[in-house]
């Protein structure tokens, strides 16, 4: 689904990927994982087409991302803050997404109704709280039926309610053949939601794997011990 070779990104003198190649499946879930400045935020603005590499490739579908933007109508993002326009109201910022793709009669707005945000619709986004507009974040993230799904931190601000609804609906819409990559500091979310793990360390893939084989390598007995091994270099 998602080819990566090669791939290489300077900022200035700073390495924020260095050389790095993977594949992420078809329809599976993947995790992304590393600490901060870890080159997990340039890996997937790279793939959003937000920065250019300094060198190496990105294919999605076998289609070369070489400029062309139309690749990024199967992509629905979530950002771990969405920045909002912040006069307009919550159905002002729905109808204005809706405006940007062409074409799309069908949307997906499941979330609205089990989030109940209906009741916000006439709110404008500076009176809401955080947690609410991670609600809208993540209805925008999913509203266009997008093959690939990539959530940013995708439950940070929910409360446990809401957080088990965002999940239940990642795992349904990876049921129906969705490809998903999302970042989380919540291990249980990486034991609940993923397939594939993805490490990085200093913009190097440190791991690339199912979860079983993540821990079997580390000869550790659980997932939380095995990431923490990888981080101190082990």
């Amino acid at each position: 689904m998602i080819e990566i070779r090669d791939l290489s990104k300077k900022f200035g003198s700073i390495d924020a990927l260095n050389n790095i190649s993977l594949n992420i499946r078809k329809g599976t879930i993947t995790y992304l994982v590393g600490p901060n400045a870890s080159g997990k935020s340039t890996l997937i603005k790279s793939i959003l087409g937000l920065v250019k590499p300094t060198s190496g490739l990105i294919t999605i579908d076998k289609e070369v991302l070489n400029g062309n933007y139309l690749y990024r109508a199967k992509i629905g993002y979530m950002p771990q803050v969405a920045n909002f326009p912040e006069n307009l109201t919550v159905k002002e910022i729905l109808n204005m997404i809706k405006s940007l793709r062409d074409g799309i009669i069908t949307y997906d707005e499941e979330l609205i109704s089990q989030f109940k945000l209906e009741k916000e619709f006439d709110k404008r986004l500076k009176n809401l709280s955080g947690g609410t507009k991670q609600k809208v974040n993540a209805v925008i993230a999913f509203l266009f039926c997008s093959e690939i799904l990539i959530l940013d931190e995708p439950t940070a601000g929910l409360d446990p309610v809401s957080s088990s609804i965002l999940k239940d609906k990642i795992i349904g819409e990876n049921k129906k053949g969705k490809t998903v990559i999302f970042t989380s500091h919540i291990l249980s979310e990486l034991e609940e939601l993923a397939e594939d793990v993805i490490f990085l360390l200093e913009g190097e893939i440190r791991f690339t794997g199912t979860i079983n084989n993540l821990i079997s390598s580390t000869n550790k007995h659980n997932l939380e011990r095995a990431i923490a091994s990888i981080m101190n270099g082990n």
